[in-house]
Formats: structure tokens, C-alpha cells, sequence
């Protein structure tokens, strides 16, 4: 979505970074870069107005003038004004005290509020929610049949007692006055609500009718509706790759429903992005989620910290981290960490497993671009083939039991018969037990690894005085006691050294599987580089 407007403004920072002193000229040039970056990705003008004047006022200041290095403190200053226009703080749903929570979506039609009904509904469920859908939407063809879909994608019950416009007609009379009915919308809402509250469900989602542009019958029915089941959320769903239109388009929903929360829909789309840094500044009201794919596990809390990390090529780690805790299965990785403390190999069952956690967290292209300085390998990942998990999945399966985990046994005529099975090549097979045997051998490595190092690499903690042979050999080696009782000390002191070496190496590979509960990101260390950024 970004890839425009943070290629330009890397590029501009690249012309200030490590200058030891600005002049007034430097950051001028440096604001008026900004100011085009901002308007070529249709940003709304005033915004951008108003965020080129806090970062004059604030780069012209002691701020910069006094710091070690400038380059970096107008990073930071326009990092912090860019958390400032979308939204400054994350917002979280507001759930009712006494369910069930009612959540009303709102917006254009087209704008993907019944595929992120769904998004939503899914993402309550795996929350511990029970979510109920409302089909409320009775003017555009097939809506309700369409949730109905989405609903079960997600796991969820949908409530539609009227079928709607089923067959295709226009939304008005032949006369071209009024509009045609296909049920009571008003009435479907407020059902639906009652239901939830009868059987239980502590979270409805309402679906209702847009219009291809805004108008005073769609304003009219929206308000209806909220009036009548009093919603504890009205989310405005907005399609990020309308531009300028956007903010017209927020401002008329803001007035005339009055919405509490702001939902980007396809984020994931080549657009330049104006919208998300446009609606929240304009309307003052939070974006909450955001909509990044088609299928229904593609949605994401909004974070306006983290959304200018990523605008500035500084990655988004923590939302990489959220997405595989939720991808990744507790008792695997206990399993995996078992394993790896008994000094067992890795097999292909393992290595199945890692790769459904994986594709379970989403697009891979996504995951990718969120690491710091991706934005420098956009050709690379625009090149990455997807499919490329598919074909080596597919090689896996055509293993036998037996050959998952014993490998090295798989000899030539079994290969050929794994690349028939999986309709590969016979050297696209050999490249995967190559990789594979590289990766059970780096596991070992891990595990032997002193202090949390690597032996045999040099300059490594743990590869001794220059690595290799001749380090290993300039080491000392202290014998044994022969007091038998400070030999047993001494063994049992390099056994715990030994376990303490293992434990350290698996934390990093898998995480702290000790402290499995505790949520606290606060000591998480950043990729090398990322420092940068940061103000000294």
C-alpha cells in the first residue's frame, strides 16, 4: 500500500542522514520532499498542510539544532508526527458490560464491509467470543446469501430471516422515484439483537445496505437502524484505494451516522494510501482495523506506531510477533522444545508443521515486508513465488512415514519415486534433503553451541580465540581432579553448563517457552539496524 510514499521519503532522508549540522535551507528541502511524497500519495491537502507545519516547527527548533546527529532527531520528529495524523494511540473494541456487544458496519457498497463482517467475526471467535451475524443489508444483490458464505468461512452463525434483493434488480422503482423494499432492514437489526440476546451469542456484527455514493435515503436507513438497536460500535468502512474521495466520503458518514471507529479495507492493494493517512486526522476518530487480504484470517489491529514504522522502512516486528503466537501451537513448540533438549533429530513431520503455522499467519509477502528494510527488496518480493510452499509441501507428503524421519536412507530409486509422487524433479528433491540436512545439522550446532554461540564460526562466542581448528587448539584444557570428590563437582558443574547452553540456544531459536504466559514485550531486541531510527 505504501511502497510509493516510503520509497520517497527514504530517498529524502537519505539526503539529511549523517550530516553533522542543517541549515534552514536543508530542512526546507527536506519539508517540501515531504510535502510532494504526501500530496502524490493523496493525502488530503490540509492534512498535509498540517503535518508540514508541526515538523518545520519542531525541525527549525532546539530539537534538532542541538542534537548529536540531526539527520536522525527529523526521523524521529516525522515518525512521531506521522503517529500523530493516524490516530496516535491503538484503540480497542469498546465491549458492552452486559452482552451482547452490538457492532453496526457502515459504509459505501463496495467498500468491504460484508467480507470484513466475517474477518471480524472470526477474529472474536478465536478471542473466545461467540459471535452472531446480521444480514441487514436487503438492497444489493445476493448480499445476504454473500454473508451467509463469509459466515461460514469464519466459523459463524448468521441470522437472516429475510432473503433480500435475490434477483439482481435495481435498488429503485421503474418510475425512478423511492426505493424499491426487499424487507424491513430496521426490523432484521433488531431481531437479530434479540436473538443474540436469547441464545446467548455476546457479540452481534450488523451488515447494512451502502450506496455507490452517499445520499440522504442511505444516511436516513443507517441512522434507523442505530437508533433502534443502539450499537456500542459504529465502524465506517472505507476503501483505502479511493484517494481523495475518501475524506469527503468520511466526513458525510461522520456527520450522518456518527461513527465511532474507522476500518481500512484493502491495505493490501498497490494503492497509494492517502485515505489511512487522511480519514483518522480529518473525522478524529481512531482506525481500528485493517483489512489486508481476501480470505477471513486477513485482518489486523491498527497501530498507529507500528503503521509509521512501516511507512518508514523500519519494519513492524511486534505485529510479526502477535500474528506467530497466535500461529503457532503451544503444545508444538513444548513438543519441539522436548525434542530439542533430548538432542533428537528434526524430521519432515516437524518440518510440515512449522510450515502450516506459517501459512496460518498469513500472506508470506505481507510477513516479509513487515522485517526492517524490506522496502529496499520490493523487486524481491514482488518476485516471490508462494507456490514455491505448495511444491515443496507436495514433496514432503509423497514421503513415507518411515522416510519423514529417517532421511538419510532415502536413496536414489526412492527420490525418483517422491518426485513422480509430488511431480517434481529428481533435482528438485535432491535440493530439498540438502537444505534439510543443512538445517537438522544447524539444530546441533545450537545445541553444542557455548554461551549461546556457534562452533567452527569465526569470531562467534563459543568458536574460541579466532574460530576454527587453530583456535580450538590455542584453548587450554583443564583436566579432571583426581579428588574424587571435587571430580564429581567438576562434572556436575559442566553439566549444568552443558543444560544452560542448550536452554539459552532453544530460547532463541522458539522463544521462552518458561514464561509461556507473560506478555511483555518491553525487552524485545530489534534487528541490527533498526537503531538507526532511533534518537541517541
Amino acid at each position: 500500500m505504501f511502497t510509493s510514499l516510503s520509497d520517497r521519503l527514504t530517498a529524502t532522508f537519505k539526503n539529511i542522514r549523517g550530516k553533522g549540522r542543517l541549515t534552514e535551507s536543508d530542512i526546507n528541502a527536506t519539508i517540501r520532499d515531504i510535502r510532494m511524497a504526501l500530496l502524490d500519495a493523496d493525502v488530503a491537502l490540509p492534512v498535509v498542510k498540517e503535518f508540514t507545519r508541526s515538523i518545520r516547527e519542531r525541525a527549525l527548533g532546539a530539537e534538532v539544532s542541538q542534537a548529536l546527529n540531526p539527520g536522525q532527531q527529523v526521523v524521529k520528529i516525522v515518525n512521531d508526527e506521522l503517529v500523530q495524523i493516524l490516530g496516535g494511540e491503538t484503540r480497542a473494541l469498546q465491549m458492552a458490560k452486559k452482552p451482547p456487544t452490538v457492532i453496526m458496519l457502515a459504509g459505501l457498497q463496495g467498500s468491504g464491509k460484508t467480507t470484513f463482517a466475517g474477518k471480524l467475526a472470526r477474529r472474536l471467535k478465536d478471542e473466545g467470543h461467540y459471535p452472531l451475524l446480521v444480514a441487514a443489508d436487503l438492497q444489493r444483490p445476493n448480499a445476504v446469501t454473500q454473508l451467509e458464505v463469509v459466515a461460514e468461512r469464519a466459523g459463524a452463525l448468521c441470522f437472516a430471516p429475510e432473503r433480500g434483493n435475490v434477483g439482481g434488480h435495481d435498488a429503485v422503482t421503474e418510475s425512478g422515484e423511492g426505493t424499491r423494499s426487499f424487507g424491513d432492514p430496521v426490523a432484521v437489526a433488531r431481531g437479530g439483537v434479540g436473538q443474540a440476546t436469547l441464545r446467548g451469542y455476546d457479540v452481534v456484527i450488523i451488515d447494512t445496505a451502502g450506496r455507490l455514493a452517499v445520499d440522504e435515503g442511505l444516511m436516513v436507513q443507517a441512522r434507523d437502524i442505530r437508533d433502534a438497536v443502539q450499537p456500542d460500535e459504529v465502524l465506517f468502512v472505507i476503501d483505502a484505494m479511493i484517494g481523495q474521495a475518501a475524506v469527503d466520503t468520511a466526513v458525510a458518514f461522520s456527520e450522518g451516522v456518527d461513527f465511532t471507529g474507522v476500518v481500512l479495507s484493502k491495505l493490501d492493494s498497490d494503492a497509494r494510501g492517502g485515505a489511512a493517512l487522511s480519514v483518522a486526522s480529518v473525522t478524529g476518530k481512531p482506525i481500528m482495523y485493517a483489512s489486508v487480504g481476501e480470505q477471513v484470517k486477513d485482518i489486523e489491529v491498527f497501530h498507529p506506531d507500528r503503521m509509521a514504522s512501516r511507512i518508514l522502512d523500519m519494519g513492524d516486528v511486534l505485529t510479526l510477533i502477535e500474528q506467530a503466537e497466535r500461529a503457532f501451537d503451544r503444545d508444538q513448540a513444548a513438543e519441539m522444545h522436548r525434542k530439542f533438549m533430548a538432542e533428537e533429530d528434526f524430521t519432515f513431520d516437524d518440518f510440515l508443521e512449522q510450515m502450516a503455522a506459517i501459512k496460518k499467519m498469513g500472506n508470506l509477502k505481507s510477513l516479509l515486508g513487515m522485517m526492517p528494510g524490506m522496502g529496499q527488496m520490493k523487486d524481491q518480493l514482488a518476485d516471490l513465488d508462494e507456490r514455491e510452499f505448495d511444491r515443496v509441501e507436495a514433496m514432503v507428503r509423497s514421503m513415507t512415514p518411515f522416510e519423514r524421519t529417517h532421511p538419510k536412507q532415502i536413496n536414489g530409486s526412492r527420490r525418483a519415486r517422491i518426485a513422480r509422487g509430488a511431480g517434481a524433479t529428481v533435482s528438485e528433491v535432491n535440493q530439498l534433503l540438502e537444505r534439510f540436512q543443512g538445517a537438522q545439522k544447524m539444530m546441533r550446532q545450537m545445541r553444542k553451541g557455548g554461551g549461546g554461540g556457534m562452533p567452527g564460526m569465526p569470531g562467534m562466542p563459543g568458536a574460541g580465540p579466532g574460530g576454527g581448528k587453530r583456535g580450538k587448539q590455542q584453548v587450554k584444557k583443564k583436566g579432571k581432579s583426581g579428588n574424587p570428590a571435587k571430580r564429581a563437582q567438576q562434572e556436575k558443574a559442566a553439566a549444568e553448563k552443558a543444560d544452560a547452553a542448550r536452554t539459552a540456544a532453544m530460547s532463541g531459536a522458539f522463544g521462552n517457552l518458561g514464561d509461556q504466559d507473560e506478555k511483555d514485550l518491553s525487552d524485545l531486541k530489534l534487528p541490527k539496524g533498526f537503531e538507526k531510527f532511533l534518537d541517541k
